[in-house]
């Protein structure tokens, strides 16, 4: 066929052909042409590709580059691993380890010493010297974690290890994970292999022959889990905090995999050069570390702590992988790959060696020069480069691709098609989504992920391609095909062009991303330009041209990897308001426009595309039928892969207090939260009590609705149930008591409490309208409220802590609310019992054997008690 697409004469309007003309000629010209003025014909025919053959060319090009990054993210190290790390099994054994409980505060304590006594006696006659301290901090301080955030710490747990030569060393690193958990969870991945890696890491290095030109300190954090208390205990109290240079935090937010470095900085170069320097086994991506300081992800770890409050530079590592099972009774040692704490142990090992033979790290100061521009290519390699370079190189880039424009003077408005296309392709798609949610099958990918490809991505591809097959139909008339296939190859190129330029000029470094996907496409189509204007769409152009992108899009396909192996399970957590369907329509339409867009052209090279149509809407409806069956059921009790449904549970007694003291109301029940968007839709025919008759709602006159929400979340799950059920009697009730009241000279009301309870309380505050907090005895002194305008303050203790005692002022309405609560604020705490005897009630336990093995119920024990004042 090739040999035929040669430069051919057509003959004039209204000749006929001879008998022996070949019909595969007559057929290429007529492709190749237009339905509009004869008199405007081509005189020249270039080869169009087949239907049957584009598809197949761009769908092996994607299902390779994919198969490549799955290698790649299952290739964990390159031969057997070595280590044993026996102390993650060793920790997760005792169960769950709240703050407070014998678990956290005494028994893995306990292990945790002996085994770094252990290492002290095997390397006390090597040239390192180590010092044990067991820190028990008490402290506040208020972030901006969902909204508004104050934390109240005390008697919390650290153990610090400090190795450094026997002469003493003034520069220190730190090492930082946390062997705390949250309720009901054993925390393997999250954080106790994280701290078994530690424990590896420091006995290598405490063998190491060589003294080392500074220290480093092992931190094994024991409250983490309570919004990043014992971190900030350490940092700003601690006298060894005052020479730790930087820092390495491990992390996870999945269980297994690859650990990813997701967070350097800020502004510190040079510890991204000794990652990349140093890792054996790199994984890294300044967009996820753009992504993740966005905000959009509801998460944090001791990072911003060390930064904001230390303001040290760091290295925030994580496992991402498997988040489905992250936080609940699944997260067990026996989930995570021998190989993925191998390669944890290598590169923490490999990194903090290089990093305390570093000159820098004795003034680091010195060396902030800017962001760094980082990503991996396929777990092989780690390209690093300053963000300022980054800006240039991303400039030079736009501005090849401006002039290559300019030259072929092919800009105007024709990527109004492209854009439209995209536009009608997302609300197509969104609209989908809409039905599938009316139909009450949210979530139907959650445990079958390429289900939502299949609807959703074969939806947004028939989509553009109908409309670019309308366009090149109607509305390009009178242009020939291989130059309407160029110019949308322009078009493509100009719209990455001017999102590299943007984000260039946003300061953002994951425009390195963009810049890839113009600087490739752009050199593949000027090498093969000579190509395509002699022979068109030639099997050879089309190969040629599809491995001139491989690089960018293997790299790009593992973005949206991340993206999905991230917010895939995070829609399970991320409550009741947030539709998941258009958060995953979104996704797939995003990565299907973005994956497609130097394709869009080859609708216009092909002879056809009403196989693909046919082909892409067989799948669409097939899968939408499939769906609306309710064939894909969202979670899985596999003991292989579960996906479970989160459910929060609490057998909570609310007591309401008037203005007088005296006890306005008072109830019990089992307070029900789903911490999805399903609701209680698919337990409820497990558990009929569970329906729609005992939904609550918020009583807007009571803090946080009046119950005792455990993390200021209420406005992202406002689906709640409450079954009546007996009061609760924890055998350490609350004592709340008013210590003092005073009016100061500057006409506020300083009151003063005190508080005696569990290891876990969380104290709401809700100035009545006209009243304003405007001191306390919390953080920096400055009351900080939420999202809804509530001060909401989370208290936690270890062991042996006093009563707690605190303050705030408020100044008084000028005038009473006649529609409002009466008096200045409203105060309540709640006590929530994690562990221990307290934890459990014979009703709870009968419910939780009701639910089915494919949710996972988590659930404690909780009071909440409200005062008007």
């Amino acid at each position: 066929m090739e040999s035929d697409t040669a430069v051919r004469r057509i003959k004039p309007p209204g000749t006929r052909y001879a008998a022996h003309d070949n019909s595969e000629i007559r057929e290429c010209c007529e492709d190749n042409g237009y339905k509009g003025d004869p008199k405007r014909k081509p005189e020249v025919s270039l080869y169009l590709l087949r239907e049957g053959l584009t598809a197949c060319l761009v769908s092996v090009f994607i299902l390779v580059l994919w198969g490549l990054v799955h290698l790649s993210l299952q290739q964990l190290v390159i031969g057997k691993p070595t280590g044993e790390f026996n102390a993650a099994r060793q920790i997760t054994s005792v169960g769950p380890r709240p703050v407070g409980s014998q678990e956290n505060e005494v028994l893995t304590v306990a292990y945790l010493l002996e085994q770094i006594e252990s290492i002290r006696a095997k390397t006390a006659a090597g040239p390192h010297q180590l010092t044990v301290d067991v820190q028990h901090p008490t402290g506040s301080f208020s972030i901006d974690f969902l909204g508004g955030f104050t934390s109240f710490y005390d008697h919390v747990t650290n153990i610090a290890v400090r190795l450094e030569p026997k002469g003493g060393s003034q520069h220190l690193m730190l090492a930082n994970c946390h062997f705390d958990t949250v309720a009901n969870s054993p925390g393997a991945s999250d954080d106790a292999v994280s701290c078994a890696v530690m424990l590896e890491v420091l006995h290598s290095l405490a063998n190491h022959s060589t003294p080392f030109h500074h220290g480093v300190i092992f931190l094994f954090n024991g409250a983490e889990e309570n919004i990043l208390q014992a971190s900030h205990g350490f940092i700003t109290q601690h006298p060894w905090a005052k020479n730790v240079r930087a820092f390495i935090n491990l992390e996870a937010a999945g269980v297994g995999g690859k650990e990813v470095v997701f967070q350097t900085g800020p502004e510190n170069p040079w510890l991204v050069q000794a990652y990349v320097h140093a890792a054996k086994h790199p994984f890294a991506s300044v967009v996820g570390q753009e992504v993740f300081q966005s905000g959009v992800i509801p998460s944090d770890t001791d990072f911003r702590i060390y930064r904001d409050f230390g303001n040290i530079p760091g290295i925030d590592l994580a496992f991402i992988e498997n988040g489905f099972i992250y936080h609940t009774k699944y997260d067990t040692a026996d989930r995570i790959l021998s190989g993925s704490i191998q390669r944890a142990g290598d590169n923490i090992l490999a990194v903090l060696k290089h990093l305390l033979m570093s000159e820098k790290l004795a003034d680091s100061s010195e060396y902030r020069h800017g962001n760094m521009v980082f990503f991996d290519v396929l777990g092989v390699v780690v390209v690093a480069y300053p963000a300022r370079v980054g800006t240039i190189l991303n400039y030079m880039v736009a501005t090849a691709a401006f002039l290559y424009l300019a030259k072929k003077a092919s800009l105007p408005g024709n990527g109004g098609v492209a854009v439209l296309s995209w536009f009608v392709t997302l609300v197509s798609v969104l609209i989908v989504a809409l039905i599938v949610t009316l139909l009450g099958r949210s979530m139907f990918w959650y445990t079958h992920f390429y289900a939502s490809i299949c609807l959703y991505g074969a939806a947004a591809t028939g989509k553009m391609i109908l409309i670019h097959t309308l366009a090149k139909n109607l509305y390009y008339g009178g242009v020939r095909l291989v130059e309407l296939g160029d110019l949308y190859f322009d078009v493509s190129l100009l719209l990455w062009g001017c999102s590299l330029v943007w984000l260039t000029q946003q300061g953002l470094c994951s425009a390195y991303v963009p810049m890839l996907m113009v600087a490739f496409p752009l050199t593949t189509k000027l090498l093969l330009a000579k190509e395509f204007k002699h022979r068109g769409a030639s099997l050879m152009y089309s190969l040629l041209y599809l491995l001139g992108l491989a690089l960018p899009y293997v790299h790009f396909m593992f973005l949206i990897w991340v993206v999905f192996e991230i917010f895939t399970p995070i829609m399970g957590r991320s409550g009741t308001e947030i539709p998941p369907e258009v958060v995953m329509a979104c996704l797939v339409t995003l990565a299907t426009i973005f994956l497609s867009s130097f394709f869009l052209h080859f609708i216009y090279l092909v002879r056809s595309t009403k196989w693909i149509l046919a082909g892409l809407g067989s799948v669409f409806i097939i899968m939408l039928v499939l769906v609306s069956t309710g064939v894909f059921f969202p979670y899985s009790g596999s003991p292989d892969a579960p996906r479970p449904k989160r459910v929060f549970l609490q057998h909570t007694t609310r007591t309401f207090h008037n203005l007088q003291g005296q006890v306005e109301s008072r109830d019990s029940g089992l307070w029900i939260n789903s911490f999805d968007f399903t609701g209680m839709q698919h337990v409820t025919p497990h558990v009929p009590e569970i329906n729609d008759n005992f939904r609550t709602r918020c009583q807007e006159d009571r803090p946080f609705c009046g119950f005792p929400w455990f993390l200021p979340v209420k406005f992202l799950s406002r689906k709640n149930w409450y079954l009546p059920a007996p009061e609760v009697s924890p055998a350490s009730p609350v004592e709340f008591s008013l210590l003092s009241r005073e009016d100061t000279a500057w006409g506020t009301v300083k009151m003063t409490f005190t508080v005696k309870g569990p290891s876990h309380m969380s104290l709401y505050l809700m100035p009545h309208r006209g009243a304003m907090l405007s001191a306390w005895s919390f953080g920096d002194g400055t009351p900080q409220f939420d999202l809804n305008g509530e001060y909401f303050i989370f208290y936690s203790h270890g062991l042996n802590a006093p009563t707690w005692t605190f303050w705030f002022e408020i100044q008084p309405p000028r005038e009473p609310d006649p529609d409002g609560p009466k008096g200045m604020i409203s105060v309540a705490i709640s006590s929530h019992y994690f562990f221990g005897e307290d934890k459990r009630t014979a009703q709870l336990e009968k419910i939780l054997r009701r639910f089915p093995t494919w949710a996972f119920p988590s659930s404690w024990v909780s009071t909440y008690d409200m005062y008007r004042y």
